[in-house]
């Protein structure tokens, strides 16, 4: 469907798919994911650091990930893990925040799938609902960042 005006106007436009073979195994890219110091090293955006990480993975579970920006400004995110299926599937539904909890945009659901492939790990990421096509392609450009930035780290483990 097309939109225009950042207007969305199908289910489509609202969300976001990325695929991508990580060369490294499925349980390594699994860490990557839930492990807090593992995060900390490719959370984020290329110039994003991650001064704080913390997970509870379990359904239900919360999470909340403190981000600063190459230009000092910090970026929270957080949430519930509705899902957890080692190594193979993680569901998240979470906002972006303040630094004092309150959320600043409308909740999206995340979902990470890992697939053996080939020695390689498939990866495919969804996220739904956004509030607009520019939200979404906002999305686009920080998810495709960051994982340049875990297929860099697992390159190195």
């Amino acid at each position: 469907m097309e939109a225009k005006n950042n207007v969305a106007t199908g289910s489509s436009d609202l969300e976001l798919v990325i695929e991508r073979i990580f060369d490294a195994p499925r349980e390594l890219v699994w860490k990557a994911w839930t492990e807090p110091e593992h995060l900390a090293q490719w959370w984020g955006p290329r110039g994003f650091t991650l001064p704080s990480c913390k997970v509870e993975l379990r359904p239900g579970g919360a999470y909340r990930f403190h981000m600063r920006g190459p230009d000092g400004d910090d970026h929270w995110s957080q949430g519930v893990f509705r899902e957890v299926v080692a190594p193979e599937r993680i569901v998240m539904a979470g906002s972006w925040a303040d630094a004092d909890g309150n959320p600043t945009r409308p909740a999206s659901v995340t979902t990470v799938t890992l697939e053996d492939h080939d020695g390689k790990t498939r990866l495919t990421l969804r996220q739904v609902i956004f509030e607009s096509v520019t939200a979404r392609d906002a999305h686009r450009g920080g998810w495709s960042s960051s994982l340049e930035r875990l297929a860099e780290y697992l390159a190195a483990a």
